[in-house]
């Protein structure tokens, strides 16, 4: 049993030991206040994709930071996972990226505004937050379906162009890797010539009306060196 005289050096010494953590606390995180929370790269695309989002009230189905909603996905490493190409065109028509699975709102942003999202996400995905949010077990990039079947073809190999795997593996597999909203294109330079492959990827609609395929905003480069690419796939 303390005595009157040790309870109140006890409860002195006590509060001025938390008292002095507290405060050393405070000052450490307002020093490291401005770096770790990315403010010194806040530009005005940022601020006003911050307007975009508060606007359409984006926070009601997602999360940034863990604070939100968890009807849709995280989005605080959206640009790290996805990448700058796969956001603009999703942004363009979310359910075309995934028909019959998102239900995603077709807000119709200007590309100014999508450029402005896009930077206000970055913005967010560079912020120091502990390691929030964790990594997924399985990388996007690698999300696997079944494995084609095994042919004694010789296979061409051409190496995968970087619009390929930014946009078209979110919905289409090669090799087993990839999406499985469009069919595996593990085959589909023995299906299309070059020729059908490049008026495909300038208009799919033109080539078949209806198709859940969106058009994508491809240069004349890229789009040719995707073709190269799928015309090898034998």
């Amino acid at each position: 049993m303390l005595s009157k005289s040790q309870a109140r050096a006890f409860f002195l010494g006590g509060t001025f030991l938390f008292g002095a953590i507290f405060v050393f606390l405070t000052i450490d995180t307002l020093r490291q206040n401005d770096t770790r929370t990315n403010a010194q790269n806040l530009t005005e695309d940022v601020l006003k994709g911050k307007e975009i989002w508060e606007k359409n009230n984006c926070m009601g189905c997602h999360t940034l930071l863990g604070e939100g909603a968890y009807y849709a996905p995280d989005l605080t490493k959206v640009v790290e996972r996805r990448g700058v190409s796969w956001i603009d065109v999703f942004l363009d028509d979310p359910q075309a990226m995934f028909p019959g699975e998102r239900k995603m709102v077709k807000y119709n942003f200007t590309k100014e505004e999508k450029g402005q999202v896009i930077a206000f996400l970055d913005w967010v995905g560079k912020i120091d937050a502990n390691g929030w949010p964790p990594k997924p077990n399985i990388p996007i990039g690698s999300i696997t379906t079944a494995a084609p079947p095994q042919t004694t073809a010789n296979v061409v190999k051409v190496s995968q162009p970087e619009k390929f795997s930014q946009i078209c593996v979110a919905c289409h597999a090669v090799g087993g890797k990839g999406g499985s909203v469009g069919p595996a294109l593990d085959h589909v330079g023995s299906k299309f010539d070059a020729d059908y492959l490049n008026r495909w990827l300038v208009d799919p609609q033109v080539i078949k009306p209806g198709t859940n395929m969106p058009k994508l905003p491809l240069s004349d480069t890229e789009r040719k060196d995707i073709v190269t690419y799928l015309s090898a796939l034998k």
